[in-house]
């Protein structure tokens, strides 16, 4: 009961921004999100930042992608990494309001989840949900959209090796058949249109696999959404 008081007086509580020490502004405030948050021309299908007038980036052009869509809100890099670190490992669920607001002032990102039947948050393995007591993507997606968000139709069939260190190739075979949908409503996705919710892209191998277990199911469209998206893979 005590932990639960002390919970739930932080969250009513108003904090300091992370980055600047502005009060009230936790975890970033409205002077930093203008700072660090400042649109980019950005790949239609990766999210990979571009120069502009570039609709799609040569990797992309070359081997295709099995997602229809792809939005980021802000490239991985400081302040954004140090803050989604401390959402995902310290905690910190409450902040996925202020990052589903930034996904928000996206006028891409609202069309894409206005257009969506479902948002499917990657799930997580049993193991690590334990270990930090909630799915960051799950925060997201349900902020994003409550009534879409569908947290148990796609699961994860194994606990598979931290992708930080890993090369491209080693990050898609690491996550070969790790995915698949929920047996007994995988006949559910056929014609839907699909929007993935994840806090980080890297390569997209996760995505990229999720996403064709969604495509091999017969969904029409399968899109996503992340808050933010690395700049050098």
């Amino acid at each position: 009961m005590f932990r639960q008081l002390v919970r739930g007086l932080a969250a009513a509580t108003p904090a300091q921004c992370e980055v600047c020490r502005a009060w009230p502004g936790g975890p970033l405030c409205e002077a930093c999100r203008a700072r660090f948050a400042t649109p980019r021309v950005r790949c239609a299908l990766c999210a990979l930042a571009l120069p502009d007038g570039i609709a799609a980036c040569g990797r992309c052009v070359r081997e295709g992608s099995p997602l229809d869509a792809c939005h980021a809100a802000v490239s991985y890099g400081y302040p954004w990494s140090g803050l989604i670190a401390r959402f995902k490992f310290s905690g910190q669920a409450g902040w996925a309001d202020g990052f589903a607001r930034l996904l928000l002032g996206s006028e891409a990102v609202r069309q894409c989840i206005a257009a969506a039947d479902r948002l499917v948050p990657m799930p997580l393995s049993p193991g690590r949900l334990a270990a930090r007591g909630f799915n960051q993507a799950h925060e997201l997606a349900r902020r994003l959209s409550p009534r879409k968000t569908e947290a148990r139709l796609a699961l994860r069939l194994r606990e598979t090796p931290s992708q930080a260190e890993l090369g491209r190739t080693a990050r898609l075979a690491n996550v070969h058949h790790a995915f698949a949908l929920e047996p007994a409503r995988a006949h559910e996705v056929r014609g839907l249109r699909i929007v993935l919710v994840d806090d980080v892209m890297t390569s997209g191998a996760s995505l990229h696999a999720l996403a064709a277990v969604f495509r091999a199911a017969g969904a029409a469209e399968v899109a996503a959404v992340v808050v933010a998206r690395t700049e050098d893979t």
